[in-house]
């Protein structure tokens, strides 16, 4: 007889997982003092420092800065509605709403976790940077993992939402850079 693996039936074997390591993350003796440091991380996600990004490379004059932005924009415009469309469809609620021992160190903007907007928009950045600008290939990775890494050690995520994000953001930025 064949096992047939539903949606649902994957999500809760996940979900376990996820809550596993969720109770560790957050059950550390220093996890408060980590998520003061996760909290700057995370903003560093938020939309204004892409904007920023976007227009100091605009306004440094190169060759490729117009094209990059434009690519930029475009990623944005998948990635956006694609995660923002994957969270009402799945409807995954965040750790702490999943299971009450778990608690969040800041308030999410909305009530699902699944996928990470954050990581997306940060891996996606990240591609596009590092198809524009070699030489800064590693250090966007290096903040795109850290952007996601902190919205789990805030609670706010399960590491498999941060996954899933770094997934569709790489989509949506490979996709962009395809099309411009």
């Amino acid at each position: 007889m064949e096992k047939k693996i539903t949606i649902e039936k994957a999500f809760e074997r996940l979900t376990f997982y996820d809550l596993r390591a969720m109770r560790w993350v957050l059950g550390r003796p220093r996890a408060a003092t980590v998520a003061r440091v996760a909290r700057q991380v995370s903003r560093l996600g938020d939309g204004p420092a892409y904007a920023l990004l976007a227009l100091g490379v605009y306004l440094s004059g190169t060759a490729s800065a117009g094209r990059f932005v434009a690519v930029l924009a475009l990623g944005f415009l998948f990635e956006l509605p694609a995660y923002l469309g994957l969270k009402r469809l799945i409807q995954r609620p965040r750790p702490a709403d999943a299971e009450e021992s778990l608690s969040a160190f800041i308030q999410p903007a909305d009530k699902f976790s699944f996928p990470s907007g954050h990581t997306a928009a940060g891996f996606m950045v990240a591609l596009i940077v590092g198809s524009f600008f070699p030489w800064a290939a590693a250090l966007a990775y290096a903040l795109a993992l850290a952007i996601g890494s902190s919205r789990v050690l805030l609670g706010v995520h399960f590491p498999s939402d941060i996954a899933a994000g770094a997934v569709l953001g790489t989509g949506a930025g490979l996709l962009a850079l395809l099309l411009i």
